[in-house]
């Protein structure tokens, strides 16, 4: 197999984020399907990105992907609906806490979670009585309507309709990241919240061969750092917030944690680590909380009721 050009060349892609010029800065190889992939970052926003990543969504994104036999093989979101010891809880309780402390969450705020996989979110938030509903496309999406998880398939319909949108791990697999931002944005109400989280790329640009975190490489296509995420906030139409380290990365940062150690149940022993000292140390290494939210702006004050 041809590996791709080494660093030190122009790319001929233009930045995905501000359409700013590119060059390439270090190559990946994938343990999944072997290919070579060559990464490149924009000098204005400092966008990382794959310059030529994979669009095979059919078999990249297939049943076995769900169920963690796939190119990532730390999630299996098949298991996570029926086994109530699985450590995504704590992610989302976490981002619960996070979006409960930015701003009004209650029975009457409608949430829908953007990229939602088989919906384990979408259930958790329903449980906790708020009005929820998932966001998929191709198997997840026939998987969802199997297990009864209510979803959407027609964004257009759902325009202007929501309260939250949360986006969890899934910005780095898009390939246009700020035509997702703008679809997102376009379901918010004024006043509604965008919430994502994904990898922080600012700690570990000099060390980038061998950061964990663009593995799965490929579907792994794309990271931030905070800065470059506030321009594609503002690129949707949303206004970039940073509301820093809330109680809730707490059980957020111990999810990350617990799922880097490869655990795929919480056990008893977990409950003896003091994760609110762990989740600050780890935020302070690898900054969790620096991204900012979103929100949609407001409307004007001739334009409400």
């Amino acid at each position: 197999m041809v590996r791709p050009s080494e660093p030190g060349v122009a790319s001929t892609r233009a930045c995905p984020v501000c359409t700013g010029a590119t060059s390439p800065v270090v190559v990946r190889r994938s343990a999944f399907s072997g290919r070579w992939f060559q990464l490149a970052r924009c000098h204005e926003c400092r966008y990382l990105f794959e310059v030529d990543p994979r669009t095979d969504y059919a078999d990249l994104y297939d049943e076995a992907y769900y169920a963690g036999r796939g190119a990532d093989p730390n999630v299996d979101y098949e298991l996570e609906l029926t086994d109530p010891r699985t450590p995504r809880v704590y992610e989302w309780r976490g981002i619960r806490k996070i979006v409960s402390s930015i701003t009004d969450v209650g029975p009457r705020t409608r949430w829908l979670d953007f990229g939602c996989g088989l919906g384990g979110f979408v259930r958790y938030l329903r449980s906790q009585g708020i009005e929820a509903v998932g966001y998929e496309q191709g198997y997840a999406a026939t998987r969802l309507e199997e297990l009864g998880i209510p979803a959407i398939t027609d964004l257009g319909d759902a325009a202007g309709s929501f309260d939250v949108v949360s986006g969890v791990e899934m910005i780095e697999h898009a390939i246009d990241p700020v035509g997702d931002l703008r679809r997102m944005a376009c379901l918010l109400r004024p006043g509604g919240v965008l919430f994502l989280t994904t990898g922080n790329a600012a700690p570990h640009h000099r060390r980038l061969s061998t950061w964990n975190y663009l593995d799965p490489i490929d579907v792994h296509v794309g990271v931030f750092e905070p800065e470059t995420l506030a321009t594609a906030i503002l690129h949707a139409g949303l206004l970039p917030e940073r509301p820093g380290y809330r109680s809730g990365h707490t059980d957020l940062i111990r999810h990350k944690v617990l799922k880097a150690l490869g655990a795929r149940q919480h056990r008893l022993i977990d409950t003896l680590v003091p994760w609110p000292l762990v989740s600050r140390v780890v935020d302070w290494r690898h900054g969790v909380s620096h991204h900012p939210i979103g929100r949609k702006p407001a409307e004007p004050a001739d334009n409400r009721g």
